[in-house]
């Protein structure tokens, strides 16, 4: 963050931009599934980003596990190679885009702000309600059976998996409740994971995480784990991220991270958004200016 002036531009969002690439995404395993159908166009995203001036990027790996992979007939063995192949791409574009760089560009051999440009690459994790694609990641609701010892064998290899592959970070993306935040701490922690981590949470108002949970408990969980190094909000109407800032300031001093949804709302019944009035994506820039000045 220093090296990039005090805040980091992370990319943007990834199904997206496949889909406009012309992919076909309805499926069970969402933009995982273009690891093994399309791998160049999972490159090519990543580079898009990087030419647009992204700092951070992310894996494509938010509905990859290897409970997914199996369901689609692969091996263990070949799921957990897809998985490590997720972070090997981003780290493949990122050689690509600093070799492009420094051949092509005289700006970049010339001006120190190119060369020092920071590139991490996030490896994303996506909630338990991902995997079972049914929309409960944005509700948070799994049943009364899902505890936070579930949580943590479901995700520890994968986890390990992705760290070991190379990541700079661990993204937790799209956390709805306050037990997969716990379940993520712990994991971190008993796993001896050493890289950082980040813990998003997808909110339903300027108070509660999408279950209903509470922010400030949710932001505190995380600020209690050494090894998250920033907390913040995900996939969540832009009309509430002013007032998620200041609630999760007020329990933690760790740095805040926000890439909110372009004001939509997801239909779990028939896996659309639906665009939610008064949120145009222009309206963003006068988002954008409050949010820095609110920290």
């Amino acid at each position: 963050l220093n090296k990039c002036g005090g805040y980091g531009i992370i990319d943007g969002g990834f199904a997206t931009e496949l889909e406009r690439h012309g992919v076909d995404l309805n499926d069970p395993l969402w933009s995982a599934k273009c690891l093994f159908t399309s791998p160049h166009l999972v490159r090519r995203v990543h580079l898009d980003y990087l030419d647009s001036g992204a700092n951070i990027i992310l894996t494509s790996s938010y509905q990859a596990t290897i409970q997914g992979f199996e369901a689609k007939g692969f091996s263990k063995e070949e799921g957990q190679a897809l998985l490590r192949r997720r972070v090997e791409l981003a780290r493949e574009a990122r050689d690509i885009y600093y070799d492009r760089c420094t051949k092509d560009s005289f700006d970049f051999i010339r001006d120190e702000r190119y060369r020092s440009r920071p590139i991490l690459i996030a490896a994303s994790v996506g909630s338990y309600g991902a995997y079972l694609a049914d929309g409960s990641e944005y509700t948070g609701d799994y049943g009364d059976a899902v505890t936070v010892q579930t949580l943590k064998d479901f995700h520890r290899e994968r986890v390990k998996i992705l760290v070991d592959a190379g990541a700079d970070l661990i993204a937790f993306e799209t956390i709805p409740n306050k037990l997969d935040a716990q379940a993520y701490a712990e994991l971190l922690e008993e796993e001896g994971i050493e890289i950082p981590a980040w813990f998003s949470f997808s909110c339903k108002d300027e108070n509660k995480v999408a279950s209903g949970d509470s922010i400030l408990e949710c932001a505190s969980i995380a600020d209690s784990c050494p090894q998250v190094v920033a907390v913040g909000v995900n996939c969540t109407a832009p009309r509430f991220i002013h007032g998620l800032i200041s609630s999760i300031k007020k329990a933690t001093s760790k740095p805040i991270l926000v890439y909110p949804n372009s004001g939509e709302t997801y239909n779990a019944d028939n896996n659309t958004w639906v665009k939610s009035s008064g949120e145009a994506e222009e309206d963003f820039v006068p988002y954008i200016g409050k949010w820095r000045y609110a920290g």
